[in-house]
């Protein structure tokens, strides 16, 4: 079952519950006021035939409303005979000759003792009953409907107590009844047809059920058009994600609208869908420059290797080769054996990629700086070098910052000529190599950092063309970046920023780099040439 469906069913179904919950109350508070309209009305007739009790004699027999000499009253116990039509129109005549007290209003007219209980203009008569605590019916207003007697009403009549309503059936008629004490060992019963309000709910009912069904059909139609609108987002994020499955486009968003949950969401996948097109472009940046690495790799180990392998030939075949030759020629083998050496290392430094995290740390840089001096110094003795430092605490990966000072510092060492001193300072987050060599032309200038790039003036010289390349990845790494120029008065100027380096004091930090040597460490603290 699709989403769409399933939100329709739900509003429907709570549409539904309320209408129906609605309907049904709306039906208990009618037939409940109905039924104590009734009540209210036998109520207001119980309290009417409750001052004809003094018209029964206590045996339970109907006493005479008033006598003459003409008058002749029939009172019928049961309710079944009427007077005489006659005899109560003479009996109403003789009262008005004789110019004494009439007889009561209900006397000559009455069939019984209920006579009097004319209805109002809110009720409906019904039917009376007295009966008596031995379950015979004294009076009745009815000659043919006798009202059921239970034993509630018994025991009402024997022993009195509260009045109390009930519904019964007779001949087919549902009647509600009040029963309550009629005198000394009798109960009167009054009862109310409930024709009317029977009908008049039943009506109810069948409007209320249509209104439900109708009510149901809208909902569920509102129902299909809100959830429509409400999973239009949803489908267009689906759709998105389904075009991005099948045809790895990743350059399609979704227009996110409001502040909801589901505008959320759209917000989300479109930063998804940026991080991952940021992600896939590094990853085609890699696997290109690890392609470019290989093919790059293999050119420049082609020519040493073929070097190396045709110099060990000539030294296999030529037995009698000059002694003299002989030591060149191995001379040459172990230069390009070094060669290879420091290719190969190059090679494996480019390919490390991502230092991991933990292995960053604090590092004074002003000491790793001055290790590297001291060793450039003793591998190239004629060159000078003008170091100032600053004490400089910055978080990266010692052996990489080592690595690419070092390359700095050596590719600055082998231009410089010997009576021109290479200066090195380090301000802040900038560190600066300059030498006083031949330059690097404009041309070559763009390309210093690209891997194997050597320039015209660099072909002649030893060196893989890497060092440079090591050193701009070590920047990008450490978020930061290497510059070169060319420096007034001749010479390069490299400059590699490293953002986060602080100054700090000299005596207030631990040594980073442990292993750095006393000499280094008094040659930083003197900032003097060596």
């Amino acid at each position: 079952m699709s989403f769409r469906r399933r939100i329709a069913l739900a509003s429907a179904a709570a549409v539904a519950i309320a209408v129906v919950l609605a309907s049904a109350l709306t039906y208990l508070l009618t037939s409940n006021q109905l039924h104590s309209q009734v009540d209210a009305q036998l109520r207001n007739r119980a309290r009417t035939a409750g001052r004809l009790q003094r018209y029964l004699k206590p045996g339970g027999k109907p006493a005479a409303i008033a006598k003459t000499d003409s008058e002749r009253l029939g009172l019928d116990l049961n309710g079944l005979a009427d007077s005489n039509k006659d005899s109560a129109e003479d009996g109403a005549g003789s009262g008005e000759a004789q110019g004494g007290t009439s007889a009561p209003r209900y006397g000559p007219t009455a069939t019984n003792l209920f006579g009097r209980l004319p209805p109002g203009p809110d009720q409906v008569r019904g039917y009376q009953q007295v009966v008596n605590a031995g379950g015979a019916i004294v009076v009745r207003s009815a000659r043919n409907i006798s009202l059921p007697v239970d034993p509630a009403t018994l025991r009402l009549a024997r022993d009195g107590g509260l009045p109390f309503f009930r519904d019964a059936r007779v001949s087919g008629i549902h009647l509600r009844i009040l029963a309550e004490p009629f005198g000394k060992g009798r109960a009167v019963q009054l009862a109310q047809p409930l024709t009317e309000v029977d009908s008049l709910l039943s009506r109810l009912r069948l409007i209320l059920a249509l209104l439900d069904l109708s009510g149901i059909a809208i909902a569920a139609l509102l129902g299909r058009l809100v959830a429509g609108a409400a999973v239009l987002p949803l489908k267009r994020l689906s759709e998105a994600t389904e075009h991005v499955a099948l045809t790895q486009d990743l350059s399609g968003r979704i227009k996110s609208v409001g502040e909801d949950e589901i505008g959320r969401l759209a917000r989300s996948f479109n930063a998804m869908l940026d991080a991952l097109e940021r992600s896939m472009s590094a990853l085609d940046a890699s696997v290109h420059a690890q392609r470019q690495l290989v093919a790059d790799a293999s050119h420049e180990l082609r020519t040493p290797v073929t070097s190396l392998r045709t110099n060990i030939e000539i030294l296999q075949q030529a037995e009698d080769m000059d002694l003299q030759d002989r030591r060149r020629l191995l001379s040459d083998v172990v230069e390009q054996i070094e060669e290879l050496t420091g290719l190969m290392n190059d090679l494996i430094e480019l390919a490390r990629g991502e230092e991991q995290a933990s292995s960053a740390e604090h590092v004074r840089l002003d000491l790793v700086v001055g290790e590297v001096v001291e060793r450039a110094h003793r591998h190239t003795p004629a060159t000078t070098f003008a170091v100032s430092l600053q004490p400089t605490v910055v978080v990266g990966v010692p052996a990489r910052l080592q690595r690419a000072v070092t390359n700095l510092i050596d590719n600055a060492a082998k231009y410089s000529p010997p009576d021109e001193p290479v200066e090195i300072a380090l301000r802040g987050e900038q560190l600066t190599v300059r030498d006083h060599g031949p330059g690097i032309s404009a041309e070559d200038l763009p390309h210093v950092f690209d891997r194997f790039y050597r320039g015209a003036e660099a072909r002649g010289r030893p060196g893989s063309g890497l060092g440079l390349a090591i050193v701009r990845q070590v920047a990008d790494q450490h978020g930061g970046s290497i510059a070169a120029e060319a420096a007034a008065g001749g010479g390069t100027l490299m400059r590699l920023a490293l953002p986060g380096a602080e100054p700090v004091e000299a005596d207030s930090s631990e040594p980073a780099s442990r292993s750095l040597s006393g000499a280094a460490e008094a040659a930083r603290r003197e900032r003097s040439t060596v």
